[in-house]
């Protein structure tokens, strides 16, 4: 196959933070959003050196010559293409950023430099150094008598050049103790703002007496975060204690970018490269602040409704009945959340209602990543306190959030939980729930399968399905699957449930291959999925063989594509948009077949290698058919955004869907659904009017008289 039908895994994922910097672009955004999304594009660009550019920099060292299966570049190659392409988006982003600040300060919200203080305001810094940041100044000399201190990943320091004799001098001040941001006094509702980095640098000579300065910057690095759970631990013996020494490992992790404010002196360049084994490549200069994470302080200073987007909250969804319990409307038909469009909360109230049912025996769940002080916890604590066998697996190693989840497993082990981790070398992915109840008349299940983490905050801000089932086929599949991982295994066969390792890639290709079959013999074949990312390649060769079969794909895919649709006569037949909007796209579905042919899942499963076989993931057959019509609806919906949605052309570029259709924004289509669907509150009947005694009576008769 010729690699102009594959893109390269990471150049990909740089196309697709490009598109969120293009958010913060948008005009027709609100400008404190865009100011977020500007945010959101830095700190998502922090994770992806410290993951995968760590990874390729680790490969590099260990073995050059191994190539990108699909692109066939190597770990210095593709090394070499992200530095030039962060570069220049690097430049990009800082352009945005100052062109964000002077519209807001028409708007009254100032980011001040020192030059533009005036008499007052100085006076107010200068005492606010002196005060709060002086006393805790924590700088070091640095020559060939005093070390190099530890820089702590992501941490601000402002780095001195300091005027000497013997050498070179370098002066480090860290700039992490303090209050980010700190508020100038002012008036008629304006909010000014300066940054600790920018008040610490203008007054680093007191940090250092007797030296002169002559060069000086902000500075920040970024370590890598690649480290393998499965290789340097066993998560039987001590599962937690083994994380937090991992925890512990990675903070101390090789430097693998150096950001710099403004440009230094080649010796001073130098020097800092030698220190933390970096080289050129790796140093960046950026004009914008080097953490954006501060705006978020910022937004609370400014109440003006039109420099955020309108409120929306999630939505009663219009197939629960608040009154019913849920266990009896689930026995009744299948339902589905959609979030954020619609609530979480029937989906805690099975939860809560399960744990103080007399009849449920037991309940089994897989948290990969839950909200702090999060609901569900509490549930699973509560059926475990009230003498219910409780099965919660923990997945310690989701990334960045393994300390919350250590946390978590203590919580749930201290009410009386059993809490499991996985096989052994397997990450569990996926949004499993079962609930068994005895019925009298035997055992029955309730199962729900989701898209999304068991997080009532990011079910405000993700899309996500979450399916409810009392199949009784489906739960058999979910109590296998939890016997399995109870003894450290996975399933090798089930019914309906589609679940990694071993039955969801090879489902998948069945299935292409069927709608190869009937477009072959002159039928209609047709897939569709909505993903966060494609890089299976075994699934993108068999969705190539489906376009050159002459079976229509459609695509939605969020993020990372390393394949290229539009090819004449490999991927003509094949289209993929991206949509980044207000909310982070997260569901995933898959379509196989049309009309009464349609096969229809949701799942939790990407088509990424690493969730196609080297996790546990579960994927759901939609059976109901007014369910199956909805989630095709939504899908058709996306694939036809032409306000948010960005098409990719056969060249690797994306561009944003233009066509003669009225406006269509997706996530703006379901938001006024799931308004105008919404059950409306039932009126409060008027309390039943008491009966009134003697001196009530005289009284009203008294008032009306008067």
């Amino acid at each position: 196959m010729s690699k102009k039908v594959y893109d390269n895994r990471e150049l990909s994922w740089l196309k697709f933070n490009m598109r969120v910097l293009e958010e913060a672009q948008d005009t027709s955004v609100p400008i404190l959003e865009r100011l977020k999304f500007a945010s959101i594009y830095s700190s998502n660009l922090d994770e992806f050196f410290m993951v995968r550019v760590g990874s390729l920099i680790d490969s590099q060292v260990i073995d050059d010559s191994r190539k990108d299966g699909k692109t066939g570049m190597r770990p210095s190659e593709q090394l070499s293409e992200i530095y030039s392409r962060v570069r220049e988006l690097a430049d990009r982003k800082d352009k945005t950023f100052h062109t964000i600040c002077r519209e807001l300060e028409l708007s009254g919200v100032h980011r001040r430099s020192f030059k533009s203080l005036t008499k007052p305001e100085l006076d107010f810094v200068e005492q606010y150094y002196s005060y709060e940041i002086k006393p805790q100044l924590n700088a070091n000399v640095v020559d060939r008598r005093h070390p190099f201190p530890f820089l702590p990943n992501k941490e601000l320091f402002v780095v001195t050049k300091l005027a000497s004799r013997t050498g070179l001098l370098l002066g480090i001040i860290s700039c992490s103790r303090y209050e980010r941001v700190l508020f100038l006094p002012s008036e008629n509702g304006e909010v000014s703002y300066m940054l600790a980095e920018d008040i610490i640098s203008a007054y680093a000579d007191s940090a250092f007496p007797g030296y002169k300065i002559e060069e000086k910057a902000v500075m920040r690095i970024t370590r890598s975060a690649d480290i393998s759970v499965d290789e340097d631990f066993d998560l039987e013996l001590d599962a937690r204690a083994n994380m937090s020494e991992l925890i512990k490992q990675r903070k101390r992790l090789n430097p693998i970018r150096l950001q710099l404010s403004k440009a230094l002196s080649d010796a001073v360049v130098g020097e800092l490269c030698s220190r933390l084994e970096l080289n050129r490549k790796q140093v960046f200069i950026e004009k914008a602040p080097l953490d954006l994470g501060y705006v978020f302080s910022v937004f609370p200073k400014c109440p003006r409704s039109e420099m955020f987007f309108s409120k929306r909250e999630p939505q009663p969804s219009r197939m629960i009945d608040p009154d019913l319990p849920m266990m009896q409307q689930i026995d009744q038909r299948d339902l589905l959340l959609s979030y954020p469009y619609e609530s979480i909360r029937p989906f805690l109230r099975l939860l809560d209602e399960a744990a103080a049912d007399p009849d449920v025996v037991s309940m089994k769940m897989t948290l990969y990543r839950v909200a702090k002080n999060s609901r569900v916890i509490k549930a699973l604590c509560q059926a475990a306190e009230n003498g219910k066998e409780v099965v919660v697996l923990v997945e310690l190693r989701a990334r960045f959030d393994e300390e919350n989840n250590i946390d978590q497993a203590n919580q749930l082990e201290e009410a009386g939980c059993r809490v499991i981790y996985g096989p052994q070398g397997l990450k569990v992915h996926s949004k499993l729930c079962l609930i068994t109840r005895n019925t009298g008349k035997g055992v029955k299940y309730y199962t729900q399968i989701g898209t999304g983490n068991y997080n009532e905050k990011t079910a405000e801000l993700y899309t996500d399905f979450s399916l409810m089932t009392a199949n009784n086929d489906i739960g058999l599949d979910a109590c296998d699957v939890f016997k399995a991982l109870t003894l450290g295994e996975t399933v090798e066969n089930t019914r309906l449930l589609w679940v990694a390792p071993h039955c969801l890639q090879n489902r998948a290709l069945e299935m292409m291959e069927n709608e190869i079959r009937i477009a072959r013999a002159g039928g209609e074949g047709y897939v569709g999925a909505k993903l966060n990312s494609l890089t299976d390649k075994v699934l993108i060769d068999k969705l190539i063989e489906c376009s050159q079969a002459g079976v229509r794909v459609e695509l939605v895919i969020r993020g990372i594509s390393c394949l290229v649709a539009g090819i004449k006569g490999v991927t003509e037949n094949i289209r993929i948009v991206s949509i980044v909007g207000r909310y982070l796209e997260h569901s995933r579905i898959y379509i196989f077949g049309a009309g009464v042919r349609q096969n229809l899942y949701i799942s939790s499963a990407d088509f990424m290698t690493r969730n196609t076989t080297r996790r546990v993931e579960v994927a759901a057959p939609v059976l109901d058919e007014a369910l199956k019509e909805r989630v095709f609806d939504y899908f058709k919906v996306q694939f036809n955004d032409n306000v948010k949605a960005r098409e990719q052309l056969s060249d690797r570029t994306y561009r944003h869907v233009t066509n003669t259709s009225p406006p269509l924004d997706a996530q703006k289509h379901f938001t006024a659904e799931a308004y105008a669907n919404a059950p409306q509150p039932k009126p409060k009947q008027p309390e039943p009017e008491k009966k009134r005694g003697f001196f009530a009576k005289l009284k009203a008769l008294f008032s009306k008289n008067k």
